[in-house]
């Protein structure tokens, strides 16, 4: 696995220079355990390293759940078909060994948990379907909007600044991404070289943003972006305008909620201990699929743009797990090579970012 990430990363500067950037520097070690070494996460059993997602063993197979969200641990008891539910994972684990791990999943999907049955997802490469006319362009001139959160998406967006985009990450003032909450090392890492724009997804200026993007790197599920009309169908394009959108399980699945841990178990990206399977590194799902996203993005551009890419987390877990050996039980934690300055505060760039806008809107 870990060559096979060497040559995405090679891919990722060789197009990234192609297309007159700075050198993207890619080291495989940190992209993979950089998240757990930061946060000193304890090693993945058959309890991920964040410890919010679990292997649960079905009455023929296995499955992986996540809790994540509040949200979810107050969907436990319904899942369980009980009024109240004093030990969740305890209870999860005694029941879903009565039943099997299609009816327990299918169950969970019901109440918008993240769950998978181990190995249900096939290797797939991202979907690139043709959008808008093609307009060649050089990193250093892309508008990047980032409307994603947590690992995969940000990372993608991370390194397109890395190789002299300008990108905006987008956030709710009502919901921020998540990990600025957490440890904001994590954070930093994954935003300090971006601007920080702060809008709600009703307002105008994100419309406007979004008609004046090169790249748009999406990781909600589409159809709350399309209620809004901020879909990639939805928003005028320009010419060579690239729409990257991170799902769980791909366009086929818009609404099946995934996150990099159950996500890689949907996959088959697991290790395998006494003949019983165990996570597979933290949230591998994530990196791996924003080293794709990356990937295909910059190959698109180098072909004038004018696609909507859909990746699926799942299906990039697949292609790893088809590989002769995943190498991650092997390979050391590396902490990661963090920015000299933290990541901006939320809406700190509204301005500035305004000012982008109304001058790329009137240019058009």
């Amino acid at each position: 696995m870990l060559s096979h990430v060497r040559q995405v990363g090679a891919a990722i500067r060789d197009r990234a220079t192609r297309l007159g950037g700075q050198p993207v520097r890619i080291d495989v070690h940190e992209v993979i355990t950089g998240r757990a070494a930061l946060l000193e996460l304890d090693p993945p059993t058959r309890i991920a390293s964040g410890g919010a997602s679990r292997l649960l063993a079905g009455a023929d197979g296995w499955c992986a759940l996540t809790l994540s969200r509040p949200e979810d641990l107050e969907a436990v008891p319904a899942l369980l078909e009980l009024s109240e539910v004093d030990d969740p994972w305890t209870s999860l684990g005694a029941a879903a060994i009565r039943r099997s791990v299609a009816d327990f999943v299918a169950r969970a999907r019901l109440l918008d948990l993240p769950a998978a049955m181990l190995g249900e997802v096939g290797a797939a490469e991202p979907t690139v379907t043709q959008h808008n006319p093609p307009s060649a362009r050089s990193i250093g001139d892309l508008l990047v909007v980032d409307m994603s959160s947590m690992w995969a998406g940000p990372m993608c967006g991370r390194l397109l600044a890395a190789g002299g985009a300008t990108v905006v990450k987008v956030e709710t003032p009502a919901r921020p991404d998540g990990t600025r909450s957490g440890d904001r090392r994590f954070f930093d890492w994954m935003n300090s070289e971006k601007l920080s724009f702060s809008a709600s997804f009703d307002s105008d200026e994100l419309a406007a943003l979004l008609r004046a993007a090169d790249v748009v790197i999406e990781g909600s599920r589409p159809a709350a972006l399309a209620r809004r009309g901020l879909s990639a169908d939805k928003v005028p394009a320009r010419p060579g305008r690239v729409w990257l959108r991170i799902s769980g399980y791909g366009s086929g699945h818009p609404g099946r909620v995934a996150f990099g841990d159950d996500a890689a178990v949907a996959g088959g990206l697991v290790n395998v201990d006494e003949h019983h399977p165990m996570f597979c590194g933290d949230a591998i799902a994530d990196p791996l699929t924003g080293l794709a996203g990356t990937a295909a993005v910059l190959d698109a551009l180098t072909r004038g743009g004018g696609v909507i890419i859909d990746v699926s987390m799942a299906a990039v877990a697949a292609t790893y797990a088809g590989l002769a050996d995943t190498g991650v039980a092997e390979c050391e934690r590396q902490m990661p090579e963090l920015p000299a300055q933290p990541a901006r505060e939320l809406g700190a760039d509204n301005s500035r970012v305004r000012a982008l806008v109304q001058a790329r809107l009137v240019a058009c």
